[in-house]
């Protein structure tokens, strides 16, 4: 499907693109990938690592430009939008700016791969938006929302959106072993709540993740991929297991275990041997079997949560992947 198309991402300078680019060139070269974004110098950065590949176009603008968005779009077949105002403390004291991108930006996107003719869309979601307590999940469930909806917005038209929903991805910057690798000399990682828990996925994953929903996709699936969870104490533990943990309390917006998939969304929800799949309930679409597509129902009482999750990351998997990743992490 992706072959010989061309395909636009989002934020592709972000930390999603920096792997989803080089992966995708490789195996589906494509006739045009364009990242675009709003950050100048990621992207002359970025260009370097790509000489005079013909295939890889950068595109200067943002989200929440509508009409630049319709300039970047022209002819392009498939979209992964990765573009977010995504820390959440950041997001907790510029309210405006975050729904500026988040949800002002999806319906930018929305409007303007309608009328360009775009075939599908995949979003990029977080755990964040399952019964959000921060503005940063609110905004992503709106986004998310909004993107589904987009499948009845577009009437007769080809162009049909779908989402990705993962947890915390190991060794991007702003995430937590990074922090901790920085705490390493000083022998005193601090951390929130000691019974804290999140859910961990590699952006590789994330990558395959959203390849297989270009191929799987109806049109409005919330996508979720099966992933461990860990301890956050865990994760300091496997970068110095004597270090001396200071606990300084949650912060704003901050919840204690994280949750994919909730116990409103069970009744829709079916499961497949490597994801779940959350189909929309409007137009009966969460009855389709084509969206169904073989998969079993869970269990009206299902909940996907950190905390109860049957899969767990072990101390010595994350040493393992810590040491074999250790150049890139915090860098991506």
């Amino acid at each position: 499907m992706l072959k010989k198309s061309s395909i636009l991402i989002t934020g592709g300078t972000g930390s999603f693109g920096k792997y989803f680019v080089p992966l995708t060139l490789k195996k589906y070269n494509p006739k045009r990938l364009i990242i675009f974004s709003r950050d100048e110098m990621k992207q002359w950065e970025m260009a370097k690592e790509y000489g005079e590949d013909s295939r890889v176009r950068f595109f200067i603008g943002d989200v929440r430009e509508k009409d630049r968005l319709n300039r970047a779009l022209r002819g392009v077949d498939y979209v992964v939008h990765a573009a977010a105002t995504k820390i959440v403390p950041t997001a907790e004291y510029n309210p405006f700016e975050c729904i500026k991108t988040n949800v002002n930006g999806a319906v930018n996107l929305i409007d303007a791969c309608i009328d360009q003719g775009v075939k599908k869309i995949v979003a990029l979601s977080t755990d964040k938006a399952c019964n959000p307590v921060n503005l940063y999940g609110a905004t992503k469930l709106a986004s998310d929302k909004l993107f589904i909806a987009g499948n009845s917005y577009s009437a007769n038209s080809i162009t049909r959106f779908s989402i990705v929903r993962y947890g915390n991805v190991m060794g991007s910057r702003g995430s937590v072993i990074p922090l901790f690798l920085s705490q390493k000399n000083e022998k005193n990682f601090t951390i929130t709540d000691d019974r804290m828990t999140r859910f961990m996925i590699s952006l590789e994953e994330a990558v395959n993740l959203v390849w297989k929903v270009f191929e799987d996709m109806i049109g409005g699936e919330i996508y979720v991929k099966k992933i461990p969870s860990m301890k956050i104490i865990d994760i300091a533990r496997s970068i110095d297991k004597n270090a001396k943990i200071k606990i300084i309390g949650k912060r704003p917006g901050e919840k204690l275990h994280e949750q994919m998939i909730s116990f409103d969304d069970a009744q829709y929800t079916y499961e497949y041997r490597d994801y779940y799949k959350v189909l929309p309930a409007i137009h009966n679409w969460n009855k389709d079997p084509y969206r169904i597509n073989n998969g079993k129902k869970v269990k009206d009482d299902f909940v996907y949560c950190s905390e109860n999750n049957k899969n767990w990351m072990t101390i010595d998997y994350l040493k393992k992947w810590i040491k074999k990743n250790k150049d890139s992490i915090g860098n991506i």
